[in-house]
């Protein structure tokens, strides 16, 4: 694979009849696709907890109330107890990984402490666990209609709201998310 043929820094789009819960109407970024495998976060389903869990965890009181109401985002079923801020702006962060020059991605804890100081990323997403697959998984699961691809749209990180990012992302492709079958099969 090179990278004419990766899919990294692309969105996933969930086809409707993804039935595991993890997935179903999921949007992921493609954080990373090579022949061994790829890795995503999910940035439409947002957890019950909000980053105050967090700072609880870190002990860190935040300047502001509103800075604990940041919703955690369920970013994948694997290791979920790791978290990931994805953010735009760069910064002074221990461990960031920049994928592009509005994506950058941090683990560091120093980040949740600037976010409680409201030193952040102003446009940013808090996730915790990620999405992986084994070498050539992605693309059996793509020809396999689980998934569509779509070119990277900045917005959907950062503008659309969480519960529309799915018909939206379809619409970057000209799909209407709702015309799909829930059922698929071959001609």
């Amino acid at each position: 694979m090179n990278a004419s043929n990766s899919f990294s820094n692309s969105i996933l789009i969930a086809m409707p009849m993804m039935n595991d819960p993890f997935f179903h109407h999921a949007v992921i970024y493609l954080c990373e696709h090579q022949p061994e495998g790829a890795v995503g976060l999910i940035i439409n389903h947002p957890m019950q907890f909000a980053i105050s869990m967090i700072f609880e965890q870190l002990n860190i009181q935040p300047i502001k109330v509103q800075l604990s109401q940041t919703p955690l985002l369920f970013g994948g079923p694997i290791q979920p107890e790791r978290g990931f801020v994805i953010h735009k702006q760069m910064g002074v962060w221990q461990s960031s990984l920049n994928l592009r020059k509005d994506v950058i991605i941090t683990t560091s804890n120093d980040i949740i402490r600037a976010i409680a100081r409201d030193e952040g990323p102003k446009d940013m997403l808090v996730t915790l666990g990620f999405t992986g697959w084994g070498a050539s998984q992605l693309e059996e699961e793509i020809k396999n209609d689980a998934w569509l691809v779509c070119p990277f749209k900045s917005e959907l990180l950062y503008e659309v709201p969480f519960e529309k990012r799915w018909k939206y992302a379809g619409s970057l492709l000209g799909v209407d998310m709702d015309q799909l079958s829930s059922t698929g099969g071959t001609a």
